[in-house]
């Protein structure tokens, strides 16, 4: 199948020719059809598979089709991602194919200038790119308004239930229109997910490519058993194996993912850090050298799982097991992006062998030990516990009749 099989505008296809992308990936051919008939969708997909132009192309090819002109303040379409670096991919992603369709984008997230935001939307615009906390904000100063919101789209849902956007996104969803069509897309479907679908969505069709959990084929993944003291040395014996290959290494702390960075550098690693204690512009400046090459590593918290998109990341690496084993489908997307291999290797101390065992449930399979002997209590099966085989019942000898 090719894009221009999918019935977007000559426009579009000659944009998405000039990027070489020419055939849809699976989300893409079953997604875009469903939105340019005016369905609302719910998409679940790994990460890395291309699901910003599965959304972003049929709402431009729809704005371009309505050549609606901007009124101040508003946005007629809504894109809410989780976090900062997740909002300015989907920005950057969408300026890049919409470059020349005289479309006008808005960005609208937390770190940067209140007032040169609200500035900025003072024209309105025809798609906004936010995430709910900046965007509450700026409505609350009557800087944005969503009554003439028709597109709207909730990208990485579980993540911003992960992070608390609930009662956000039930205050975005009652300021919204309620003749509008509604997108929600996630790579994994916690129990809440179905609250949200019935608060945002009407009549949804939903696209599963992917089983919820599942992780990307191309990944080699690998465990090393080894105690926490020792986690420092191994991970820099491993990342020694390649320095000119981009590495990205998850810990579950801010002060964690410093402390780690910094045993790192006196070692020898370009490396840098980004969480949520950074200033928006470390964190931005951070993502570019190390995409650019000048950072070799990157140390980071859950935060920026989903914000990375830069297929050259051949390594990540789980310094700490995530305490919610959904995190760990999104921490090791971040490579094997846009068809190519990558390699994931977790770090499990004793203490930890409960969120393996979680991680191995959720993916369907235990993951390959590269290193250590895995603990007896986790030799069954990641399917579940086995169960306990209760003692033969004694049958009771008959009663004799009286």
């Amino acid at each position: 199948m090719t894009f221009e099989m999918l019935g977007l505008r000559p426009a579009l296809l000659a944009r998405l020719a000039e990027l070489s992308l020419t055939e849809p990936t699976p989300i893409q051919s079953r997604a875009i059809p469903e939105v340019m008939n005016g369905r609302d969708v719910m998409g679940l997909a790994q990460t890395g598979t291309g699901k910003t132009l599965a959304f972003g192309l049929p709402i431009a090819d729809a704005l371009l089709q309505d050549q609606m002109r901007c009124m101040p303040k508003s946005a007629h379409g809504l894109i809410l991602a989780p976090t900062r670096e997740l909002a300015k991919q989907i920005h950057d992603n969408l300026s890049a194919v919409l470059k020349g369709a005289h479309l006008r984008l808005g960005l609208v997230v937390g770190g940067a200038s209140l007032n040169a935001q609200a500035q900025r939307m003072q024209r309105g615009v025809h798609l906004l790119i936010a995430t709910p906390g900046r965007l509450l904000d700026l409505i609350e100063r009557d800087a944005i308004r969503l009554d003439d919101t028709r597109y709207l789209v909730l990208d990485e849902a579980d993540h911003m239930l992960d992070l608390g956007f609930i009662h956000a996104l039930r205050r975005i969803a009652k300021m919204l229109r309620d003749e509008r069509q509604t997108l929600l897309f996630s790579a994994t479907m916690p129990k809440q997910m179905n609250e949200i679908a019935a608060a945002f969505l009407t009549r949804p069709v939903r696209i599963e490519v992917a089983p919820p959990g599942k992780t990307a084929d191309k990944i080699d993944q690998s465990v090393i058993f080894v105690d926490a003291a020792a986690k420092s040395e191994t991970l820099s014996d491993l990342l020694d194996g390649h320095r000119d290959e981009l590495a990205l290494v998850f810990t579950r702390t801010k002060h964690g993912a410093d402390r780690l960075s910094r045993k790192l550098g006196q070692s020898g690693f370009a490396v840098g850090a980004i969480h949520g204690n950074k200033s928006q512009g470390q964190r931005t400046r951070a993502l570019e050298e190390f995409r650019q090459g000048k950072l070799r590593v990157l140390v980071a918290t859950d935060v920026a799982a989903r914000g990375i998109d830069i297929p050259d990341v051949r390594h990540v690496y789980n310094f700490e097991l995530p305490n919610v084993p959904d995190k760990y489908v999104h921490r090791i997307g971040r490579t094997a992006r846009a068809g190519r291999d990558g390699r994931a290797v977790s770090l499990c101390s004793p203490a930890e062998a409960g969120e393996l065992r979680g991680i191995e449930k959720l993916i369907g399979h235990p993951i390959r030990a590269e290193g250590g002997t895995r603990p007896a209590e986790m030799a069954e099966t990641p399917k579940g516990k086995p169960r306990r085989q209760r003692p033969a019942r004694r049958r009771r000898p008959a009663r004799k009749a009286a």
